[in-house]
């Protein structure tokens, strides 16, 4: 193997997915492979012929994982973050035409190409912050054409930039107007029709729900759990994030992997996230951005050993933030996670958010999916909101930025 495809660094400082590690290592990547991780004192120099020097010392870690955005999407709401500034909650935009339906109508209006142009610079800042791995969602189109539009335009994301794209149809994410006051018929048309076939075009790693009074309601919700279930399709659930529906205890109830938001769960919400081994995915950006004041239940998810993710929910509305090292300042500052908890919230605990082994973390034989930072400790990047510490990038193994 050439050795532009083994690298090696020295004296690294590295936070593996869940820990920062006690003393300097070094780790040598051999493809898309971690094939050496070893404290520096055990570290024999012989085993660094013939590999490429990457580098010495800073801090190493996984690449970042987002596991939750919505970056594909037409138009902009900057109107609506006017009017919330004036006083308007978000349900009351969202009844009033506004919120998820404004951005439906100009996903609606806008080409493949068109939303593919507004959605790679939305990419690319991610990707300059660190970010090797990211969730993008469907949910603005809301017809089966449009919502297969979208996931082709994240499928094609990935193919431009050096990234590793999941995708998830989110269908049920708002109640198109065509429906209006039929809402189980727009369902069935999820379930029926939609999910069918972002399934048989291989366009869709996982099925999402908006489960609220201003979308959809447990029972609605359950049966698109279903109907994924019956495609091979694992699940995930908007839920709790301005009530308390059951909706995340029902997704736990079907092995979701994830319940995300969930500002309003309760503790039998919690135990139930537990025993299933769902992931709870806490959006800071989301609740900046509203300017909410119920935070999730942190200490009832540590109390019961529910791990939790960090995302950045970028999207238009809600969270139009993309930057994922902001998110790990944000989930400390305002739901008070530790750094360490945040950093793994978006490595170790973001990746078993997507259903990813081998990824997130930083161990033998794990994906060569890292980023190299430009300072002393791991808590620093949750600490500074400020760019320009990614030193390096790698990629399955590639160099990307460095």
């Amino acid at each position: 193997m050439s050795d532009t495809k083994r690298l090696l660094w020295r004296d690294m400082t590295v936070f593996d997915g869940l820990h920062e590690l006690p003393e300097p290592m070094a780790v040598i990547t051999r493809g898309s492979r971690i094939d050496t991780l070893c404290p520096m004192r055990e570290f024999d120099e012989s085993l660094g012929q013939g590999i490429r020097d990457a580098g010495r010392g800073g801090v190493m870690t996984p690449g970042l994982i987002d596991c939750h955005t919505h970056l594909v999407f037409g138009g902009n709401r900057a109107d609506e973050f006017e009017k919330r500034l004036e006083g308007a909650s978000y349900a009351e935009i969202a009844k009033a035409g506004g919120g998820i339906l404004s951005t439906v109508h100009a996903t609606r209006a806008a080409s493949e190409d068109e939303l593919l142009a507004a959605a790679l610079p939305r990419l690319q800042a991610l990707v300059d912050d660190g970010a090797t791995t990211v969730e993008i969602k469907s949910g603005y189109g809301l017809t089966v054409e449009d919502e297969l539009k979208m996931l082709r335009v994240a499928r094609r994301l990935g193919e431009r930039l050096s990234v590793r794209i999941v995708t998830t149809l989110l269908g049920a994410h708002a109640l198109p107007p065509e429906y209006e006051g039929d809402s189980d018929a727009y369902i069935a048309l999820v379930c029926d029709e939609m999910i069918p076939a972002a399934a048989s075009e291989g366009l869709a790693d996982a099925v999402d729900v908006f489960c609220e009074t201003i979308a959809f309601s447990v029972d609605q919700c359950e049966r698109v759990f279903q109907a994924a279930e019956k495609h091979g399709l694992p699940i995930k659930a908007h839920a709790e994030q301005l009530s308390n529906l059951g909706g995340s205890a029902m997704a736990a109830r079907h092995g979701a992997l994830s319940a995300d938001h969930i500002e309003y769960l309760d503790e039998q919400g919690v135990i139930a996230l537990r025993d299933a081994g769902s992931v709870a995915v806490i959006l800071p950006g989301a609740f900046h951005t509203l300017r909410e004041t119920q935070r999730p239940p942190i200490e009832a998810l540590r109390r019961h050993g529910v791990p939790m993710a960090v995302a950045t929910d970028a999207n238009p509305g809600s969270s139009p933030l993309f930057q994922p090292t902001l998110m790990l300042n944000l989930a400390c500052t305002l739901f008070r996670l530790t750094p360490r908890e945040a950093l793994a919230g978006m490595t170790a605990n973001a990746a078993r958010a997507l259903g990813q082994t081998g990824f997130g973390c930083i161990e033998e034989g794990a994906n060569a999916d890292l980023c190299v930072w430009d300072i002393q400790r791991p808590a620093e990047l949750a600490y500074a909101v400020q760019s320009g510490r990614l030193r390096q990038r790698v990629f399955q193994g590639e160099p990307t930025h460095g």
